[in-house]
This record gives C-alpha cells, structure tokens and sequence, in this order.
C-alpha cells in the first residue's frame, strides 16, 4: 500500500487521531470549508476533487482554478504510483491475434498502447469513428482515468436497470425548466419521419421546440397503407396532449409520409393551432416554381436537355466540359436544398465557349447520327443568341431571391423573417431594370402561391417584430391577409380578436411605452422577444402573442439532415429490453444528444462556407456574363 505521506488531500485537511490499521479511516475536517467526515483517503479525494457518489458532498470554498490544481496533483500522485507498480504477469507470453490482449490491472501504457486498445474496441465493436468527438465519451474518458487503476464497467443488467432509470429522472429534471415555459412562450412540434430498414414500415421522432430548448418527445413506428394516416395523425396528438394543447403554436412536419388528411385529422381535433409547412422546403419550391414562368420556361427545358446530353455522352465531351460539369459535385448542397434549376442555369452559362466548340466537334458531328432530332435542338440553341439572353434573364429574376436565401439563416431566423426575404429580393429585381411583364408574372405567382407555401404565422411576426417596425406592413395585402388568418386560428372570440387588433393599432401609432425613447432605440437592437418582454406590458394581449409567435422555429430541415437513424437499434433494444425500456433509452439517448451538441454544430461548418462560395462565385458569373452579352 502506498505510503499516506504520498497522498497530497492529506495536507488540506485535519486529521483528528492517527490511521487505523489497514484501512486508513480516521475522521477528519476540511481545512476549505471546515465540514467533517468519516472516511479513508478516497472520501478526501472526492471531497477536494468534486467527486460524488462515495458518501462525502463536494467542497463548496473550493473554487474551479483551485480543483484544477487539485487535479493535477492527483495525476502526478497517480503517476508516481503506477512508476512504482511492477509489470504483472509474464512478459514474454505472446497473445493469439484472434484473442484480446487483457491488460493487467497496475501495468504502465504508453499513449501508444492505450490508443491501440481503444481503436481495437472501435473495430471489434463495429463503433462509428464519430463518437470519438462525442462530448459525452470525452467525459467518460477523463472520468476513468481519474478513478484510475481497477475501475470495473457498471453490468448490462445495470446499464438497462437502474443507470438507466436514473438517467432518465435525470434527464427529466434537467429538461423541466424548458418545459415551464411553454406556458409563456409556446412551442412548436415537429416531426421528422426516416426509413426503419423494414419494407413498408417508417420511424416517426416528435420534437417540441421553444426559444428555452429543444426535446425529444417519443419514437413510434408506423405501417404504411391504409389506416397509416390515422396512426400517424394519433402520434401527433400524443405529442401534443403530453405537452399541452394550449401550448402548441404550431406543427410543422418535413415533408415525407405526412398527407393532407392527416393535416385535416389534426387540425379537426386542434382548430387553435396551426399547420405550418418547412420554411426551407417552401422557399424551395418557391424557386422552382419561378422556372415555370412563361418567359423562361423554354429556357429551363432546353438547359435540362443540355444537361441531359452531357450526362449521357461525357465520353464524347470534350474533357474539359466533363471535367469542369463534374465540378457539379461540390454544389450538391447549393443544388439538393436551394435552387437546383438556378444552379443548373449557372453552370450551362459558366460553360458557354466549351458548349461552343463541343457543337463543332468531330465527336459530336458523329453523335449526330445517332440522335438528330435532340442534337439539332441542342445545337441551335448554343449556337443562336435567345437561349443565352434568356438564360441571363432567368439568373437576373433569381438572383436577388438566391443571394437573400443565402443570408438567412432559416433554422435560428425569427418568424417574419421569410417575409422580409420576400420583399427584399422583390425591391432587388424590380431594381435591375427587368420588363415589367416579367415583374407582373412575378407578382402574379406570389399572390397565387404564397399562402399555399408558408404559414401565416409568417405575416404575424413580420407584422410583430420590432426590427420591422415601419416597413408599412399595412398596406401589403399578403402580409396583412395572412395576419386575418393568424387571428381567426389564433383567437375563436369576435371581442379578443377586436382586441388585439386596437393593440395592434396602438402598437403601430406608438402609444404609451411602445413608443418610449428607449423602445424605439431598442427596436433592431434587442431579441424581439425580450423587446416585448421590457415594452409591451400596456399591450398585454398582444405582447403574449407576440411572444409566442417569435419564439417559434420555422424551418426543420437542418434537424433533418442530423437526424441520426436509430430506427434499427430500436428495434434491437425493443427485442432485448422489452418495450417500456427501450422508450427510455431512445428518450434518454435523443435528448443527450441534443443537449450535447453546441447549436454551431447542429448545422456543418464546411457546408456553410461551401454555399458562401458557390453563391459568390455565381454572383461572378452573373456579372461577367452581362459584360459578355
């Protein structure tokens, strides 16, 4: 045993009566914060260390530089200790390689041999690489190693017991405080649907979202065919009666398996609450639409067959279009998620002169044998002038709403912000000069399609944000019909919604302290809900919408891309530990992992500076070839 001089907690406290035989317990007193304990040297190294569960409570005067320190010196204790600790076991004895390699308790690694342990349990395992930049296997590292030598891993009949129980009790009292402010500030459920692995079977995971914090909810999976509708519209009223009709905003689910009369379903049962699609989803095809605009359509289907013909005769491209059309592959983001059509324009521009001489090649001469028809409609259009200028026309009508769309950021933007986006790139266009047919087709396709697209709830924060103030919001008529839509869902009762409307009024003509000096300066400069947290007390009815609506997300399709596919090892935990527990366990897991992921790193970094560079250099490309035409 080692000698107790060795043991530097001794030092920080008072031992009162020498050591007893063998097991080093005395009672003592620590010097910090003067509380005492029975106890062996263990108990005094948590107690200093911070340690819980060996009976001693952790050192309040202790501060974090001083445990730091403390740390320390309990590593070089450690490491004195296993100096001194002879290898156990013969050395010269070689393992099978099909065996593992059991390491004795007491033996000195290197960082070498410690690291081969690791990597061979990843491989033996079949572990993801990714868990190695988990914050919670971090944790788990450091904290074996700071048990040190001996430490035994919980058994499974634990780890699926009682570990789990209290994790979750845990996990339950650290999501409380977020689940008392819906009350106040609302949320939104969320459902995002994946592949279970079994043919005709899906996983539907229902989130519930507030400014507080994001959590996990429930699991269920759901047969497809007939019936599934009425299952699926069951899981999101389980969702919603756990957290409350009267907290539920609104409901947006990613497009998927999700159906309008599971939408009716809902909104039969919920009239206050409303269905809001995915903001991203909706931009989408707000910008796809723009390419069926009489004006360009013909432009976009003629791209289409150049893409077509250079995707299925590459061999007979020059190397150059192939290689530079395989460029395509670090646009995927920019292309899946955004604008695909507007890329695919701005890549056949970028590629203009290879087009040209790729129509006056010899490879394509013979390919003109085989496929007249489609390669003379090809040819002429590269070698005419009405298909470039007309492409130019699209990417200029497209390029305000790209350009606005890379600058928002849908998942943590406020609601109203979309509208904004909206009304920002219309002013943008109308700037560049474009025939004022164009811009009344424009006009025409937003007051048809807007409503169909996003939420009214939209128009509401527009309306409600302080940062917008000004913006003449009256005097739109799809803002303001998309705050009559908010209201009549919002509020059944003529005389609240009265209400809210002279509240709103008010809101507008800055009376009492909407209006005060420091309201107005705070406007772009305060959260908008904590603006009308300070300011909007005179107002109350409208400030508690307010609230509501700007603490809302708008947009799911960020979570979806992270969404880890756990549907298979559901199943698996299901099989082994029985239903009840495996809700636990995807309950604990989902929610650990949402409260261990800093909010940079729910969306990629590379992604995001991956978008910034295709939009700068396609902003480029517009301008250049403008001079060129």
């Amino acid at each position: 045993m080692p000698s107790e001089c060795d043991k530097w907690g001794w030092k920080h406290v008072s031992v009162f009566g020498g050591f007893q035989t063998r097991t080093g317990t005395k009672r003592w007193k620590c010097n910090h914060c003067n509380l005492r304990y029975n106890g062996s040297y263990s108990r005094v190294r948590a107690h200093l260390l911070g340690f819980t569960g060996v009976g001693v409570k952790s050192c309040p005067a202790v501060d974090r530089s001083l445990r730091d320190a403390f740390q320390i010196l309990e590593e070089e204790r450690l490491s004195r200790k296993k100096k001194k600790i002879p290898l156990m076991g013969k050395s010269n004895k070689r393992c099978r390689s099909s065996q593992p390699n059991h390491i004795s308790v007491g033996k000195t690694l290197s960082k070498d041999d410690v690291d081969d342990v690791v990597a061979r349990s990843f491989y033996a395992d079949g572990l993801n690489f990714d868990i190695v930049n988990s914050l919670y296997f971090q944790e788990m590292v450091k904290a074996i190693a700071s048990f040190g030598p001996g430490y035994e891993p919980p058994s499974i009949e634990k780890l699926s017991g009682s570990f789990l129980s209290k994790e979750k009790s845990r996990m339950e009292k650290s999501i409380g405080p977020i689940k008392e402010s819906w009350s106040r500030t609302g949320c939104t459920i969320f459902c995002l649907d994946q592949s279970t692995g079994t043919q005709g079977v899906f996983a539907v995971n229902i989130y519930a979202s507030s400014s507080r914090g994001l959590i996990f909810l429930q699991n269920s999976n759901i047969k497809e065919g007939d019936g599934a509708d009425d299952v699926f519209s069951n899981v999101l009223s389980n969702g919603i009666m756990e957290v409350g009709p009267a907290n539920v905003l609104q409901i947006i689910v990613h497009p998927g398996h999700a159906t309008k009369l599971c939408e009716s379903l809902i909104c039969s049962k919920f009239p206050q609450i409303f269905w809001s699609p995915c903001s991203t989803i909706s931009i989408t095809m707000f910008m796809e639409e723009l390419a069926e605009m009489d004006l360009v359509i013909s432009v976009v289907s003629c791209a289409k067959g150049i893409e077509r013909y250079i995707l299925s005769q590459q061999r007979c491209s020059p190397d150059v279009l192939a290689q530079n059309w395989g460029e395509e592959e670090k646009f995927n983001l920019f292309s899946a998620k955004l604008a695909p059509t507007y890329n695919l324009i701005w890549r056949i521009l970028e590629l203009k002169q290879a087009l040209e001489e790729m129509v006056v090649s010899e490879e394509w001469i013979q390919s003109k044998l085989i496929y007249p028809e489609d390669i003379l409609n090809i040819e002429v259009a590269i070698m005419g002038n009405d298909f470039w200028r007309g492409a130019h026309l699209f990417l200029q009508l497209c390029e305000p709403f790209v350009s606005l769309l890379g600058s928002l950021n849908l998942d943590t933007s406020a609601m109203g912000d979309v509208h904004e986006w909206r009304v920002q790139a219309l002013e943008a266009v109308k700037r560049k000069g474009i025939e004022d047919i164009v811009l009344n087709q424009l006009d025409t396709l937003i007051e048809n399609r807007w409503d169909m697209l996003f939420s009214p709830l939209h128009a509401a924060g527009y309306i409600l944000n302080p940062k917008y103030f000004g913006k003449e919001q009256a005097k739109d008529k799809t803002t303001m019909r998309g705050w009559k839509a908010t209201l009549e869902r919002y509020e059944c009762d003529k005389t609240a919604r009265r209400i809210l409307r002279e509240q709103l009024s008010s809101y507008w003509r800055q009376e009492g302290s909407l209006g005060e000096e420091d309201a107005v300066d705070c406007r772009d400069k305060m959260d908008p809900v904590s603006w009308w947290e300070n300011f909007g007390s005179e107002t109350p009815q409208l400030q508690t919408l307010a609230i509501k609506i700007l603490s809302q997300i708008s947009s799911v399709s960020t979570f979806q891309m992270n969404l880890q596919d756990d549907s298979s090892s559901f199943q698996e935990a299901v099989r082994v530990l029985g239903t009840e527990r495996a809700e636990e366990l995807i309950f604990v897991r989902n929610n650990l992992r949402l409260h261990g992921k800093r909010p940079s790193n729910l969306c990629s970094t590379s992604a995001t500076k991956m978008w910034d560079i295709a939009l700068t250099d396609q902003r480029n490309g517009i301008i250049d070839d403008q001079n060129k035409l």
